[in-house]
């Protein structure tokens, strides 16, 4: 071959690649990082399980500020990305603002609603996958309260309080659910000293299992857990592993397959509003060599049955958001 002929194919391969990149899907991460151990990294997961099985790339941001989130959706939208999926409901008001401005790119939101021709909403029932958890800790008890510790307070965390203290209550009736807050701003999902602060002040207050729904934040409540000889339960991700014998289970949110199915889907997926619940895989709870000494038979057997149960429409958990109000817990 001659140096022209290597120089041509060269060129043509650039060519063809700067095409490929053009039509890269994108993953936009919420604040608290790629690497969070819980939500943003389930995420992850689903985008590198996709890039792995079909050999393709895809391009990511890490968000540093609020502010950031229409800029990325516009930079992505520009540079060709396509779909382009943000994790997370606070890219709501910022997708409103960008989706009709380029109609040809498919976006999807994790977690928020936007009604717009071009974009996938996915909403979890986090409210069913936290009540099996729920059932879980209060056959794990042996006080009789258990703790639950959020992110950000804002009603969908106080969706997965709800359906926690639900499947809690349906095992032990007089069980005593305690339940706190981080904060009320963002820096709530990342601040793992806090998580450990209120991991202790619910110990004190007699919780000998602690569910943690606080992206970042649940790494300093599960470490506090173990530190302290309690069981936690981990969410989003499978967490199990991050303490070995210590973590009772996690409540698993699949957003690993939204993302994963968003970029199967590709360019002109479909579109509207898609919810992931028992039913359809969207949640569940984790069983792995790591927790399997915790829980026994007759625990798997009833969270099993109840799970069944819901999928099937036969019991139902109430959900926060359908009217801002637990019948079980206050706020």
């Amino acid at each position: 071959m001659t140096l022209m002929h290597k120089f041509l194919g060269a060129t043509a391969a650039m060519a063809l690649s700067a095409g490929a990149a053009l039509a890269e899907p994108a993953l936009i991460f919420d604040l608290g990082g790629k690497f969070d151990k819980s939500f943003n990294e389930a995420a992850f997961g689903g985008a590198t399980r996709w890039a792995e099985e079909t050999g393709q790339t895809f391009r990511e941001i890490e968000l540093q500020s609020e502010a950031q989130r229409e800029q990325a959706l516009r930079r992505f939208a520009e540079a060709g990305s396509n779909p382009i999926v943000m994790a997370g409901f606070a890219f709501g008001d910022a997708l409103g603002q960008v989706a009709s401005d380029y109609p040809d790119t498919s976006f999807v939101i994790i977690d928020m609603v936007v009604d717009a021709p071009n974009v996938r909403s996915v909403v979890f029932n986090e409210h069913e996958g936290s009540y099996l958890v729920g059932m879980m800790a209060a056959q794990a008890s042996q006080s009789g309260t258990v703790g639950f510790i959020g992110g950000m307070d804002i009603p969908l965390i106080r969706k997965f309080a709800c359906g926690y203290a639900q499947g809690v209550m349906a095992v032990n009736p007089d069980a005593t659910v305690i339940a706190n807050m981080t904060g009320t701003t963002p820096a709530a999902w990342n601040d793992p000293v806090k998580g450990s602060e209120l991991t202790k002040a619910q110990i004190n207050q007699g919780a000998d299992v602690v569910y943690a729904a606080a992206g970042g934040t649940g790494v300093g409540v599960l470490q506090t857990a173990a530190d302290e000889g309690i069981l936690s339960i981990g969410v989003d991700s499978n967490q199990n592993h991050l303490h070995p014998g210590k973590v009772l289970t996690s409540m698993m949110k699949r957003v690993d397959n939204a993302v994963f199915e968003a970029f199967t889907d590709g360019p002109g997926l479909e579109t509207g509003f898609q919810v992931m619940g028992l039913a359809n895989g969207g949640v569940g709870y984790a069983m792995d060599e790591n927790n399997a000494s915790l829980v026994s038979d007759e625990m798997q057997a009833s969270v099993d049955a109840a799970s069944a149960q819901i999928a099937a429409g036969e019991v139902t958990v109430h959900d926060y958001m359908s009217d801002d109000s637990c019948p079980v817990l206050s706020f």
